[in-house]
């Protein structure tokens, strides 16, 4: 049976339809193509993102709100916590990794659930039409806007990976008030990075974006409690989460507290933000661990010190030179302390905490031991007469005990010996370039806070006692990317053993425990800054206490009011004590009785003499004055002794009351003597130079 085939022209006609369906595909797969290029997604290269500050390791130290007045936080995928990520696709978009933009399933399911309920159980949205919606909001909940949203997901999913998306919209979803992306409302609603949430932190998390305003837990607890078990509750059906852990995850608490994202090293943070490039992190040498602890003890210290007064702190590496915690002042934002101010780097007068590098000098040029003795008595160096804080003498002092107690004539008298200039050459050389009075050349009066530094020169001195007399430049990463660091000798390395054994020695503050540091202490003339300089093996910190606007502070001094501060300091900032290095080879500390008879006291000769200097008096017998007449009532039983006192000359010193010495050497200025009995006396004092003075009275 012959089989009829189709007609050509029949073959023709009906190939017409499949002709023009292909056609029609190619005409609107061109028409999307131009459209994509004519109408392309707004996706910037860079997000316009907080700018940030990190420390040293990466961690957090300050945000910066956006132009727009927004805390959003670039984040990447490394920087959440895995488990949130897979509950966030899970309940947001379960086909995330496989579709191109839009998902047809959940879509039809969406439409289907509408379709007989009558309302949206679901809205169908993927995580890549989230992204389009939050980059480009809708103007309504139209059909039309529904479209774009899809458009929009598959233009971005042909720019974009499936991780650049995720992170993106990590980055920019919406999480209430001013807070966008995870990072900026894990930190406000947890106090910390989304890198380890715990299982109702992240259900919580995943749940805010889609009513962000409506589930704010500082607004609206209750609400934002029920969103979080939704979403526990679907991580179970879905096989995320055991029963038993999602219940346990329950019955946590949703804390209602908007904490405030991190504001540590604000001084320092400002300073970089001159170098701020879009999407660029600055980073500083800080560690946040130690900048948490050290404005921690600042903001105590202020408030037990009292209002108007501030505390700076610098804690370096003094091998480095790197600045592992700087705090300008108590409180950045307190205006009654004008804690804007950066007293890191504001110009004081030292007081007392340039002494080491004094007496460090005179052991490089072979001047003193530690047990040289040395005179604190009243001096004059050319019309410059230096006094002890307390106003007070202690006679002969050894030199470690003349630094330990940081009395002022016997540091002069070492700065008479060695030269101002030397000492601020030496300062000059490490780095640091102290402020003279305009016009005026180097004086003994800087030996004692006559010079303007700043907390950070301080620290970078002392650097070279913590490093073998090697001082670092410091630096927090702030400086130009130029800036000029070296390293320069502060002192030989046997002088630095010698001081900073001695430093290692003083007592620590009332109620401070030892902590094998080494420090000095200072307060500048008139009360108006107190400091502590202290350092172990490696680290140094220093502390200032004071006034910003340098008002004077009745009863501010080192020793009270820094010191205690910088023990506090080396506690809180959690860095373990690195011991001071043991004694070099080749250096001694001999007792008095084995120095040498030019090093048993300072400024002796060959012949073990002292020489009195032409500026310093010779001791002058002020009461009974040469002639007088005393009534001591020496006729009867009960007689009175007869006080003598002197002035200048150095100390010990020996009294005679006619040729026969009185009982012992005195270091004190004053002395009593019982006469025999009436008459002519006359009365001799021989100081430790050699030098007498006699005056002749008439005792009754």
């Amino acid at each position: 049976m012959a089989i009829a085939l189709p007609s050509r022209r029949f073959l023709r006609r009906a190939a017409i339809p499949s002709i023009s369906l292909a056609g029609f595909l190619a005409l609107l797969a061109l028409t999307l193509w131009q459209l994509d290029r004519v109408f392309p997604p707004p996706l910037p290269e860079k997000l316009a993102v907080s700018t940030e500050v990190l420390d040293r390791d990466g961690q957090l130290l300050r945000a910066f709100a956006t132009s727009d007045g927004y805390w959003r936080l670039e984040t990447r995928l490394d920087q959440v916590d895995k488990q949130f990520v897979d509950m966030l696709v899970t309940y947001e978009d379960k086909r995330f990794w496989d579709h191109d933009g839009v998902d047809v399933l959940a879509l039809a399911r969406a439409a289907g659930q509408f379709a007989t309920s009558g309302r949206i159980v679901s809205g169908g949205s993927t995580l890549s039409m989230q992204l389009a919606r939050v980059i480009e909001p809708r103007d309504s909940r139209s059909l039309g806007s529904k479209l774009k949203q899809m458009l929009r997901a598959i233009q971005i999913e042909r720019r974009l990976s499936k991780r650049e998306i995720l992170e993106r919209y990590l980055t920019l979803a919406p999480y209430g008030g001013n807070l966008e992306g995870v990072r900026a409302a894990s930190l406000a609603y947890f106090g910390k990075e989304p890198k380890r949430l715990t299982v109702s932190e992240a259900a919580l998390l995943v749940a805010l974006p889609q009513l962000p305003e409506k589930r704010r837990p500082d607004r609206n607890l209750k609400i934002a409690h029920a969103a979080r078990d939704r979403v526990l509750t679907r991580m179970v059906s879905s096989g995320l989460l055991g029963e038993r852990e999602a219940a346990r995850a329950a019955l946590d608490d949703v804390s209602e507290l908007r904490r405030s994202l991190p504001a540590l090293a604000a001084h320092a943070a400002y300073a970089m933000l001159p170098k701020a490039a879009p999407g660029q992190p600055l980073r500083l040498t800080i560690r946040k661990s130690v900048q948490e602890g050290l404005e921690q003890v600042a903001r105590d210290a202020a408030t037990r010190l009292g209002p108007r007064l501030s505390v700076a702190m610098v804690l370096a590496d003094s091998r480095t030179g790197d600045i592992l915690g700087e705090v300008g002042s108590a409180n950045y934002f307190d205006a009654s302390r004008s804690g804007w101010i950066d007293m890191t780097r504001t110009v004081r007068s030292p007081g007392s905490t340039l002494k080491p590098f004094i007496y460090g000098l005179a052991f490089e040029q072979g001047l003193v031991a530690q047990e040289t003795l040395i005179e604190d008595s009243p001096a004059d160096f050319g019309g410059y007469r230096p006094k002890n804080f307390d106003m007070g003498y202690q006679g002969d002092v050894s030199i470690r005990q003349a630094l330990q107690l940081s009395l002022n004539v016997p540091a002069i008298r070492v700065l008479d010996a060695v030269g101002p200039a030397r000492l601020m050459a030496r300062f000059r050389q490490a780095g640091v370039t102290p402020i003279l009075p305009v016009n005026e050349a180097p004086g003994l009066a800087i030996g004692l806070g006559g010079v303007g530094v700043t907390l950070r020169d301080l620290v970078q001195l002392y650097t070279g006692l913590a490093n073998g007399g090697k001082a670092n430049t410091l630096h927090d990463g702030a400086e130009p990317v130029n800036a000029e660091r070296s390293t320069a000798t502060i002192l030989d390395d046997q002088a630095n053993w010698q001081i900073t054994d001695i430093l290692s020695g003083v007592m620590p503050p009332q109620g401070a425990m030892q902590r094998g540091i080494a420090y000095k202490t200072g307060t500048s003339y008139g009360y108006r800054d107190a400091w502590s300089v202290g350092f172990d093996g490696r680290y140094v910190l220093g502390v200032w206490v004071g006034r910003p606007d340098a008002g004077a502070v009745p009863g501010l001094s080192g020793y009270v009011s820094a010191a205690p501060i910088l023990f506090e300091g080396f506690v809180r900032s959690g860095l373990a004590i690195v011991p001071l290095p043991s004694q070099p080879a080749g250096v001694s500390r001999p007792k008095r009785d084995d120095l040498p008879v030019t090093l048993a006291r300072f400024g002796a000769g060959a012949d073990g003499l002292v020489q009195a200097t032409a500026t310093e008096p010779a001791p002058t017998i002020i009461f009974p004055p040469d002639g007088a007449r005393v009534d001591l009532g020496t006729a009867s039983a009960d007689a009175s002794p007869l006080v003598l006192k002197l002035q200048g000359g150095r100390a010990p010193f020996r009294w005679l009351a006619n040729g026969k010495p009185l009982v012992g050497i005195d270091r004190r200025r004053t002395a009593t003597w019982q006469p025999d009995g009436a008459g002519y006396s006359t009365l001799t004092v021989i100081d430790a130079a050699g030098r007498a003075a006699s005056v002749k009275v008439f005792v009754e």
